[in-house]
């Protein structure tokens, strides 16, 4: 099992300057990936602003947004902008894609939140057509250079429909920061999806989780702010699962690797990038 680390894009108020020695850093401790979360309506960096950082401050780990909230995009810019990230990586990133659900997470003029799986179809549809070099914007020009490759997908969400999405447009399923017991619900969820859709194989699985070995309190409140608009008891529980101290962080990895997990990503409470080699001392 692989194991992931987070750029801390989303905790508030996060110095954006940090994001690609975060990466350079992490990448020479040898984490598989780098991952992402992404919210617009919140004080950080936006996801594929810290990929391209992150692309541009490494040679060889994974990139992952995990996950990146597709519908708050116009879908040819976040196609450009996702084959740019891809391109500059060397066919590094990996697109985790879902719906989101705060209100405040759709902030674009025209994309209400409304029929949002019916968008997401259409986006990806969208999507596949400009990284297969269509013409854009009713004239004769692609969006993308000559070569750009169709950019490997993942999904999240607990919907039926994002697990039947996902065993026809993706790769694999990316799991929330959840405890592993509802982690376990969704991996089997996944799984029979992709035996329905009659795929061979079986999908990627990708478990996500909030640590900290430095200021604990201090990790669980930014948790707990990041969240703080899903209600009380959403965001109670997120922070109340960040994995604390080694042994925590430890057990929670073997959980997700006796549910089968192909990788686990996990997310940094804190901005803090001695956290990464306090990661590394405990998992590597």
């Amino acid at each position: 099992m692989q194991i992931g680390i987070g750029i801390p894009n989303q905790v508030r108020d996060v110095d954006p300057t940090i994001i690609g020695p975060w990466a350079a850093r992490a990448e020479e401790a040898g984490f598989a990936t780098l991952g992402t979360l992404g919210r617009v309506a919140y004080p950080g960096v936006a996801d594929t602003v810290a990929l391209a950082v992150a692309a541009g401050a490494t040679r060889r780990i994974g990139l992952l947004t995990n996950i990146l909230l597709g519908v708050a995009w116009p879908a040819v810019l976040l196609a450009k902008e996702v084959a740019g990230i891809d391109g500059a990586s060397g066919g590094r990133l990996t697109l985790g894609i879902g719906l989101g659900t705060r209100d405040d997470d759709f902030t674009v003029g025209g994309l209400p939140k409304k029929g949002l799986g019916r968008r997401l179809d259409a986006d990806l549809e969208t999507y596949r057509q400009v990284w297969s070099g269509g013409p854009v914007g009713g004239g004769p020009n692609p969006a993308v250079p000559a070569g750009t490759r169709q950019v490997p997908m993942m999904f999240g969400g607990r919907a039926p429909a994002s697990f039947a999405r996902m065993a026809v447009h993706g790769i694999g399923y990316v799991a929330s920061s959840v405890p592993p017991p509802m982690v376990a619900q969704a991996f089997d969820a996944a799984r029979a999806a992709w035996r329905d859709a009659g795929r061979a194989g079986r999908p990627r699985l990708t478990a996500t989780a909030y640590f900290a070995l430095g200021d604990e309190r201090a990790a669980r409140d930014n948790v707990y702010d990041y969240y703080r608009n899903t209600g009380d008891r959403i965001a109670t529980m997120l922070a109340d699962n960040v994995a604390l101290g080694a042994d925590r962080i430890r057990r929670t990895v073997r959980m997700f690797e006796e549910l089968g997990a192909d990788e686990v990503i996990l997310n940094p409470g804190l901005a803090d990038p001695g956290e990464i080699t306090r990661l590394a001392e405990v998992l590597l």
